[in-house]
C-alpha cells in the first residue's frame, strides 16, 4: 500500500493516519457496511477513474438492498471521488512511485449508536480512501496465470445473505476460501455454490473460453454482478467473440482451453491450474491476451470509442 495524505469522511478531509472510528461503531460488529473497489489509471490527460457511474451506482443498490439510507447521489460521490484525488494529488503519487493508477475504496457503514441487530436508529457514515496498489494477483500473474484450488466453502447464497451487494458481511465467506487456498500453496480460490455450480473466486469474475466460446456464470449462480466482468464481456464481444452465460460445472473448469478471472482489484488474470489440472497450454492464453490488452488500452485512455468510461480528475 502506498499511502496518500487525506481520507475523506462525512464531508471531511483527515490525514490518512488519523482517519478512525469509535470501537462500537455498528458496521465493526455486525459487518453493516458496503463498499466499492475502484480504479483511477493514468492516461495522456491524467488520471481518470474507471467506470465511476457504474461503481457509485452500485453503491447506492447494495445500500438498498441493506435498507442503507445516504442521502447522496451517483454524480455527488463521484464528484467527491474527483476532489479526492486531486486533493492527494494522485497524479504526482502514480508519477514518482512508477505506478499505473490508484485504488480508490468508497464505503457507507452503520456508524456508533446503538447496539444490537436492529441499527435503524444509527447514522450511515460514508468514507472514501484512495491509496497506491498494484494488480493484487501479482504482475507474474497477470501474464503467467494463476494457480487455483476448488474451495471446500461454498458461496454465500440469497437465502442467506444477497449476493448481488457488495456488503463486508459477504467478505467473510471470501476470506475463508482465500487462506484455504493459500495454506494450500495456491494461489487463488474458486467458489461453487450450493448447488456445485461455479459462482466466482473470493473477489473476481470467472470466464472460461471452450472452442471458441466465452463462458461465465449466471447471476443466478451467485456471483456479484461484477463490472470488470461486464467490461470484459463487451470488450470480447468488440472483438467478434461470443459471450454467454450459463451454469458452469466444476469439471468443465478442467477442460476448458482458457480460463481468466475479472475484477477491479485483479483487472483481468488468466488462471493457469486448478486443482493440478493445467489449463490448456497452462500460460495465458491468446483470447484472455487479446481481452487484456484491449482493457488496458481502454482504462489507460488509448480507444476513444471507450471514452465514455473515463471520469478524468481534471
Amino acid at each position: 500500500m502506498i499511502k496518500t495524505d487525506y481520507i475523506w469522511k462525512n464531508g471531511d478531509y483527515i490525514p490518512f493516519e488519523s482517519a478512525n472510528v469509535h470501537i462500537l461503531t455498528h458496521a465493526l460488529h455486525y459487518g453493516t457496511a458496503v463498499f466499492e473497489g475502484v480504479r483511477a489509471y493514468q492516461t495522456e490527460r491524467g488520471p481518470a477513474i474507471f467506470r465511476a457511474k457504474e461503481h457509485y451506482q452500485r453503491l447506492l443498490d447494495s445500500a438498498k438492498i441493506y435498507l442503507m439510507k445516504t442521502h447522496y447521489t451517483v454524480d455527488q460521490l463521484v464528484e467527491i471521488n474527483r476532489d479526492l484525488l486531486a486533493k492527494n494529488n494522485v497524479e504526482a503519487l502514480i508519477d514518482s512511485n512508477k505506478i499505473s493508477s490508484v485504488y480508490i475504496r468508497p464505503l457507507l457503514y452503520v456508524g456508533y449508536g446503538a447496539m444490537g441487530l436492529n441499527p435503524g436508529a444509527n447514522p450511515v457514515d460514508l468514507m472514501m480512501a484512495t491509496w497506491g496498489w498494484g494488480s493484487y494477483l501479482g504482475e507474474d500473474g497477470l501474464e503467467n496465470g494463476v494457480r487455483c484450488k476448488v474451495s471446500s466453502w461454498a458461496r454465500i447464497d440469497s437465502r442467506t445473505l444477497p449476493p448481488l451487494a457488495k456488503c463486508t458481511a459477504n467478505y467473510a465467506n471470501s476470506i475463508l476460501a482465500k487462506q484455504e487456498a493459500l495454506s494450500a500453496g495456491f494461489d487463488e480460490a474458486i467458489l461453487l455454490n450450493t448447488n456445485g455450480y461455479v459462482s466466482e473466486g473470493p473477489g473476481e469474475n470467472i470466464f472460461i473460453i471452450k472452442n471458441g466460446e466465452i463462458l461465465t456464470p449466471p447471476p443466478a449462480d451467485g456471483p456479484l454482478m461484477g463490472i470488470t466482468a461486464d467490461t470484459a464481456t463487451q470488450i470480447a464481444r468488440f472483438l467478434g467473440l461470443t459471450v454467454s452465460y450459463r451454469s458452469l460445472s466444476r469439471d468443465e473448469l478442467f477442460l476448458a482451453d482458457e480460463i481468466f478471472f475479472t475484477g477491479t482489484a485483479a483487472e483481468v488474470t488468466p488462471v493457469r491450474e486448478i486443482d493440478g489440472r493445467i489449463i490448456g497450454n497452462g500460460k495465458r492464453g491468446p483470447v484472455t491476451e487479446a481481452i487484456q490488452s484491449k482493457y488496458f488500452d481502454i482504462v489507460h485512455g488509448k480507444l476513444p470509442q471507450f471514452s465514455s468510461w473515463l471520469t478524468f480528475i481534471r
